[in-house]
């Protein structure tokens, strides 16, 4: 925090720059008090809006000299990840709304390509940059453009297979092509001294650039045993300079590791690697997470994303929860069975703490298993395990499920394998928006054979589906739940196995039916007290089950009950469209019943409050109550008679 005391005595800058370009009017000698301005602006925000601030820190002064020396938005500037962008975005005319960040309404917390054309390529999910920065370049020079591509990633991205399989393609392309490696775990070395630094600005220089590809072609004109030789020497030479071993052997060209902090080097090396010729150039950047703010550096993965805080403290202002969350109900009902059986192990993607297995790791350390951000990995590891007679419970976020789809197709449901999916984040999920949404995973789990899909109405409910994912030893299975705390239900003291396929009645009716799938059913009873005061009477079932459907309870629904409506926080596609198939092909639909879906919208949607999403959504009891209403053609305000 020193250097954002120190500018306070001086000009303020930041408020001179609303765009690149008039970052560029300002003296490579200011950039230090404008990028410790940008980090105070930065703190300040997040302060008040919540959201991702750990990542952001570290790359302050990578944003500011990046935007200082490339000509954005020509030149294309893409953000692995993307949670790092705020600094990005307050440089590129969005300071003025940098406090509406994951707001209604408000910026996105992460890049958005109808946000601003500052923002080329949209993420959310790690690991495309390289990928979409290839795409970008081919395109460049197909059409005969010479604008940069800069990729920035980190944040454990380079974890994930996709980054190397674009880097592999890349090397071998040979498009000019800057990627960015923002080291900020130390994972790889940092820079020692001013050895390293004179190392990296003078092998990213355009003379030695020069040398270097004038001796490879020097010695494709010697006798092949000499070409060969001289490739093993400069090699040999390149490796004792840095590590950077690896990323040659893919066909990029490797500078650093230099201090991301720095920019007395960050400058000048990134001037020469905008300035250097052909092919692919990989600058190794080390930064701190958090930087420049104490709590966040002393606490990097709890201030990777926060709460509202007060600045002075730290503290997160953090709303006291009622109930415990889903996620703690989870990890709680894992432990108690693994306690039961040695066989259940536990496998994340590089998300121990938003799964709940953090607390399941405290347990059995030894029995989980992180893999990194590498989710095809993660569901085809828990294959392997289930192969050899273990129970792996695969952890994973609905919206990152998605990312390992063919390895549940190809490697899991195809060969009848029972690993269990513990799909975390299922329905809207809020301030994260539309790319962290658990939309699909009903849809794209319940057209694959063989899968068991369960979800929980509630906490108590969630344990017993636990202890039942534990005891499917025969097929894969899965269940979901949503972000956030539970309902208050008491919790059992043990989970208990239910019955595969079969649902509950939870009130009895006459006239309406409503069937939810999962935590909207207390909306579902609300409605059915709503309908009540206007005459009809309702039952209300929960299905606990998608796959396999409790045929017998819908069939008993549709013959007694002149309205049929489904809901369930997922897209078209999912339970309701099972539960039609079914009607449909079992003739329960020729008697004039009428059937209605209440489903997520086929939009993609914005971050909001999930309560008010799921109201616009209509599923809340609201909704539920409109779309009856509608089916019989009557006035929401007027009672219905005779009905009851």
């Amino acid at each position: 925090m020193d250097a954002i005391v120190t500018r306070q005595s001086k000009t303020p800058l930041l408020d001179q720059v609303n765009t690149p370009d008039d970052l560029k009017q300002l003296a490579e000698s200011e950039l230090p008090q404008l990028a410790a301005e940008l980090r105070t602006e930065l703190i300040d925000a997040v302060s008040q809006t919540g959201g991702h601030l750990g990542a952001g820190l570290g790359v302050v002064e990578l944003t500011v000299a990046l935007h200082y020396l490339f000509d954005t938005p020509r030149d294309r500037l893409i953000w692995d990840v993307s949670h790092q962008c705020y600094p990005h975005k307050i440089l590129t005319g969005r300071r003025d709304r940098i406090r509406t960040l994951r707001q209604p309404g408000g910026l996105s917390g992460f890049t958005k390509r109808t946000e601003s054309e500052y923002d080329p390529f949209g993420a959310a999910h790690s690991s495309t940059s390289i990928s979409a920065g290839l795409g970008m370049a081919v395109a460049r020079d197909m059409s005969g453009g010479s604008n940069n591509v800069v990729c920035v990633i980190g944040d454990g991205a380079m974890s994930a297979g996709m980054a190397y399989e674009a880097m592999n393609n890349a090397g071998a392309r040979n498009e000019r092509l800057i990627v960015i490696l923002n080291d900020n775990d130390m994972s790889i070395a940092p820079p020692t001294g001013a050895l390293s630094s004179y190392l990296a600005r003078l092998t990213s220089s355009d003379s030695y650039l020069y040398v270097r590809d004038l001796a490879k072609q020097l010695a494709k004109r010697l006798p092949k045993s000499w070409e060969e030789r001289a490739a093993r020497v400069e090699e040999y030479t390149r490796n004792l300079w840095h590590g950077g071993a690896w990323f040659e052997e893919l066909g990029f060209y490797y500078i650093g590791p230099i201090d991301g902090h720095d920019l007395s080097q960050l400058v000048p090396v990134l001037k020469n690697v905008r300035d250097a010729g052909e092919g692919p150039i990989l600058v190794h950047v080390v930064t701190q997470k958090g930087k420049g703010y104490a709590p966040a550096e002393a606490s990097p993965d709890k201030y990777h994303g926060v709460a509202k805080f007060n600045v002075v403290t730290g503290v997160q202002a953090k709303a006291q929860a009622s109930a415990p969350s889903y996620t703690r109900v989870f990890a709680d009902s894992l432990i108690a069975e693994a306690k039961k059986d040695e066989k259940i192990v536990a496998i994340t993607a590089a998300m121990p703490d938003g799964t709940g297995l953090d607390v399941f790791g405290r347990a059995f350390p030894e029995r989980t298993f992180d893999v990194g951000i590498a989710e095809q990995h993660a569901v085809t590891f828990a294959a392997g395990l289930a192969t050899e007679g273990m129970k792996p419970f695969c952890a994973l976020y609905s919206t990152f499920l998605q990312r390992g789809y063919d390895q549940v197709v190809h490697d899991v449901a195809l060969q009848n394998l029972p690993v269990r999916f513990a799909i975390d984040r299922a329905g809207f999920v809020g301030a994260d928006g539309a790319t962290h949404a658990g939309s699909f995973d009903l849809a794209y789990l319940g057209c694959l054979p063989n899968m068991v899909i369960m979800a929980p109405a509630d906490e108590a409910e969630l344990k017993h589906m636990v202890a039942t994912a534990a005891s499917i030893d025969d097929r894969p299975s899965a269940f979901r739940f949503p972000r956030g705390e539970g309902t208050g239900a008491a919790l059992p003291t043990e989970g208990v196995p239910l019955e595969i396929g079969k649902g509950r009645i939870v009130r009895e009716g006459s006239t309406i039916a409503i069937l939810s799938l999962g935590t909207r059913l207390q909306e579902a009873m609300k409605a059915a007290d709503q309908l009540a005061a206007l005459g009809l009477s309702a039952t209300v079932a929960d299905a606990r089950f998608m796959k396999p459907l409790d045929t017998d309870l819908i069939r008993r629904l549709a013959e007694n009950h002149d309205v049929l409506v489904t809901v369930e926080e997922g897209t078209v596609g999912g339970f309701g469209s099972h539960v039609l198939h079914y009607l449909a092909e079992n003739g329960l639909l020729d008697r004039g019943l009428k059937v209605r879906s209440k489903v997520m919208p086929d939009v993609f949607v914005d971050q909001d409050k999930p309560e008010v999403m799921n109201q616009r959504a209509g599923l809340s009891a609201q909704g539920i109550v409109e779309t009856v209403c509608k089916a019989l053609q009557l006035d929401v305000a007027r009672p219905a008679r005779g009905r009851a």
